[in-house]
């Protein structure tokens, strides 16, 4: 089992950056593939990034595609969602969550994953 948190989020004004973390317990760490997902108001949570157990592997929502990046430390048990030109349409609670593997892939959908962290909330004012 591990525990999420999610930290870095905040107010930042249109074409400003954020650094996501999300800190995981536990010391297997590297048997999770891992994934960042936001939720608007009212909307379900969407996908956003995704990353391999290994970090060689990643993904991204076609709306993020080139504005954000995801990376691991799997020695400080860290997943990062660094944020760049952001927009206010980015405004929302992110989350991080994890899924136990025994492969190299990374997933897109919600429901593969096992664990959630409690979210953070992003506002990109205009």
């Amino acid at each position: 089992q591990v525990q999420l948190g999610e930290s870095g989020g905040g107010l930042v004004q249109a074409g400003g950056s954020l650094r996501l973390s999300c800190a995981a317990s536990g010391r297997t760490f590297s048997s999770y593939a891992m994934g960042w997902f936001r939720q608007f108001p009212g909307k379900e949570r969407e996908f956003v990034g995704a990353i391999s157990r290994s970090g060689a592997r990643m993904g991204y929502a076609d709306s993020v595609k080139g504005r954000f990046t995801i990376s691991r430390d799997n020695v400080e048990n860290t997943v990062y969602l660094q944020m760049n030109n952001l927009k206010p349409e980015d405004t929302a609670v992110y989350y991080c969550a994890a899924k136990l593997v025994s492969n190299g892939g990374y997933y897109r959908e919600r429901y593969e994953y096992n664990y959630w962290g409690q979210g953070t909330q992003v506002t990109v004012s205009s």
